[in-house]
């Protein structure tokens, strides 16, 4: 075990060099040469009572601030913000932007302006109206009312989606899939109680349930090197159920929907006629279309809970940019500690995303996946070594960020 540690720990230094070149690097030119660089961060921006992001950030938020300061130390051009709290009128959105993105940061960069945002409302909090966890009732308080949520959450737009561009975004053109039925996914992992043998919904409750724990986004950026789809989402972690497995089954289908997405334009792939965006619209992306698929997608290809044939069917379609995994040395260090106390993983610990304790360690599970067409120039996870001046500012969220720059 302590051999082991010792590994991990020396490929700390090279790791980090790596990193420190790539991450102080500013694609921020506007001109077809530049590369586009595109980010997914879960942020942990949220509260457990409606309104209380907007109160935390108007309160000097100190978590808010190391955020902020990791994306104007990174400075993406595209970047997605998982677990930034939903409000219809955009207030935290102008908060962050305001208050923190355009002031700079300790530990951070020049101030940072998007002018260009989407946001839509999640699943999250919304009462179903249905007893979807089996207690016997409907809603209730506090858990008991976020599980039988849509989507787990103590208030609507809880753990809400934000997207921040320096590229115009094709509103119209936009496709959300917040509405879009579970059952209505051809062979969808319908959960089944292992004793009984019987499916865990009844059927008058799997034909209402929404496959989308948040919502899926296909957005249209308008860049210097041609449209391209920002296809976002934070699938259900794959935990908090019991023997039906039920948030694992959801969280498989919610990353299987990306699959069968890019999967249109294919040969073999039906009509997709079932993959209805809340607008309406049927069918998967165009075959030519350029894309990037982006999120905490609480899956790693190895090691926690889960699935894992999901996420690596994902990394290994035909559609998606086989390149070198973003690294960063944290992940090396902090992996090596769990090591000591027991905890080894199969992946490779510079990979990690995050840090989810004693009994899980860490993993990958916030991904940046561009499609075929495209190729990468640097990379990185913002999880600098702990010798590292970074590392001040790298613990806003138990998530890190994962930026990839790309070129045509």
């Amino acid at each position: 075990m302590k051999l082991r540690a010792v590994l991990l720990l020396a490929a700390v230094l090279a790791v980090a060099g790596c990193v420190r070149v790539n991450v102080h690097g500013d694609p921020s030119a506007m001109n077809d040469d530049a590369p586009l660089r595109v980010a997914t961060y879960n942020t942990s921006l949220y509260s457990d009572h409606a309104g209380g992001l907007i109160e935390r950030l108007q309160a000097d938020d100190a978590r808010a601030r190391k955020i902020a300061a990791v994306l104007q130390r990174v400075r993406p051009d595209l970047v997605l913000l998982n677990e930034f709290d939903y409000d219809a009128d955009g207030r935290a959105a102008d908060l962050f932007q305001q208050r923190y993105l355009q002031v700079p940061q300790v530990g951070g960069g020049d101030a940072l302006h998007y002018p260009y945002r989407y946001f839509a409302p999640v699943n999250t909090g919304i009462p179903s109206g249905l007893d979807l966890d089996g207690n016997g009732k409907v809603g209730g308080d506090g858990r008991d009312r976020g599980n039988d949520a849509w989507g787990y959450g103590l208030h609507p737009g809880q753990y809400g989606m934000l997207v921040l561009s320096r590229h115009p975004i094709d509103h119209a053109a936009v496709r959300t899939f917040q509405q879009l039925k579970w059952s209505a996914m051809p062979d969808a992992s319908r959960p089944v109680d292992p004793a009984s043998r019987a499916p865990h919904y009844s059927d008058a409750i799997w034909k209402q349930l929404r496959l989308s724990s948040k919502s899926h986004w296909d957005v249209p950026v308008r860049t210097p090197q041609g449209t391209l789809h920002f296809l976002v989402s934070h699938p259900t972690p794959p935990v908090f159920d019991g023997p039906e497995d039920r948030n694992g089954a959801r969280n498989a289908d919610e990353i299987r929907l990306w699959r069968e997405y890019i999967s249109a334009g294919q040969p073999s792939a039906n009509a997709l006629a079932w993959l209805c965006d809340d607008q309406g619209r049927c069918g998967g992306l165009a075959a030519d279309a350029r894309f990037v698929i982006a999120g905490d997608l609480n899956n790693d290809p190895t090691d926690g809970d889960g699935r894992h044939e999901a996420i690596v069917e994902l990394l290994e379609h035909p559609r998606v940019l086989r390149h070198a995994t973003p690294r960063g040395a944290g992940g090396v260090e902090v992996a090596a500690d769990h090591a000591q106390a027991g905890i080894v993983h199969h992946g490779s610990p510079a990979h990690a995303t995050g840090d989810f304790g004693g009994k899980v360690g860490t993993l990958r599970l916030d991904y940046v996946l561009p499609s075929t067409g495209q190729r990468v120039v640097g990379s990185g996870v913002f999880w600098p070594a702990r010798g590292d001046a970074d590392s001040a500012i790298a613990d806003g969220s138990d998530h890190h960020l994962v930026w990839v720059d790309l070129v045509r």
